[in-house]
């Protein structure tokens, strides 16, 4: 089996860049959105038993700046659906496009129509490392870095992808985001310039799905700094999934940032309808979820890992 990612990254890749060992944890300057790589990758074996899961066979049709008229016309007037997935802390390059090969293929598995979609990715510079020695915290903290600061070329990624997605929407698609882990940090600066550079609302996505998200639980708060509230005027339908369970936000996150983390119980004051309507925001709490490995690493990837989690959401798609 072969899936086909689209993707987007702001790393900086050595020569040649078809080569996916090439992209390294470095960024592009954050104020020229043209050295951002666009490109197609073919993924094999992106199946469901593994956590390993998938090689990248080929990159392609490679450019910088924007997508190809090709990835355009493919997205806009395939036929499916469209999720755009970002990807959390200590994935490299080769997870990122693995990984949303995988969430493609169990969605597309899970028997809901809505849920067989077209994956494309955007792929920020994290070090694809959970702990080192002698320094455990070093991935952490410079991937927190790399993730807040990827803000401007993800905006010009959803800024690319908005022709994309309504021409997709007016031909009767839906469109789909979800964000994991530490790419809830990447959004939050993304969507903070989104608006701070002028632009407006936009119904870029049908629903939007928080999983795991390692940002402040205040997050949503309107009066708060980086704010992802306005988030809002870019979605119908925003899921919050979070887990008490999730080791690595309760002893690492939480730790290294001195406050509860959004992933662990939902958004303060999630419960009060008046700010969180039930027309637009849902909560799932997936802590009672054990169908995956619960230790340290694989507690936070219960969203993909946990068969009851990824039928929640798919299950939702169709909402």
């Amino acid at each position: 089996m072969t899936t086909t990612v689209y993707f987007a990254t702001n790393r900086i890749a050595n020569h040649p860049a078809d080569r996916p060992e090439n992209y390294t944890f470095f960024m592009t300057a954050p104020d020229n959105p043209l050295q951002v790589t666009y490109g197609t990758a073919f993924v094999d074996s992106a199946g469901l038993t593994a956590d390993t899961v998938g090689a990248i066979r080929s990159l392609n049709d490679l450019q910088k700046g924007n997508f190809s008229q090709a990835a355009f016309d493919d997205l806009a007037e395939g036929g499916r659906n469209i999720l755009i997935f970002i990807h959390g802390f200590a994935n490299s390059f080769e997870d990122a496009l693995t990984r949303a090969a995988f969430n493609r293929e169990w969605l597309a598995q899970s028997g809901v129509g809505d849920a067989d979609t077209a994956v494309v990715t955007f792929s920020w510079p994290s070090r694809g490392q959970l702990l080192t020695v002698p320094f455990p915290t070093l991935p952490y903290r410079a991937d927190q870095r790399m993730a807040g600061g990827s803000g401007l070329a993800l905006m010009r990624f959803f800024a690319n992808l908005l022709p994309i997605l309504e021409k997709a929407r007016a031909n009767g698609r839906r469109t789909f985001l979800l964000t994991h882990s530490m790419g809830n940090l990447a959004l939050q600066a993304a969507v903070q310039a989104w608006f701070a550079n002028g632009n407006g609302d936009a119904g870029m996505f049908d629903h939007i799905f928080l999983a795991a998200a390692d940002i402040v639980d205040d997050a949503f708060d309107a009066a708060v700094t980086n704010s992802l509230a306005p988030l809002s005027r870019l979605g119908r339908r925003i899921t919050f999934l979070h887990n008490r369970r999730d080791q690595v936000l309760d002893k690492l996150s939480e730790t290294l940032n001195f406050c509860h983390r959004l992933g662990q119980d939902g958004p303060r004051g999630g419960g009060d309808a008046t700010l969180f309507p039930p027309a637009t925001y849902r909560r799932v709490d997936c802590s009672g979820f054990a169908d995956y490995d619960t230790g340290f690493a694989g507690s936070h990837q219960y969203y993909r890992r946990s068969a009851g989690v990824r039928a929640e959401i798919a299950a939702l798609m169709e909402a």
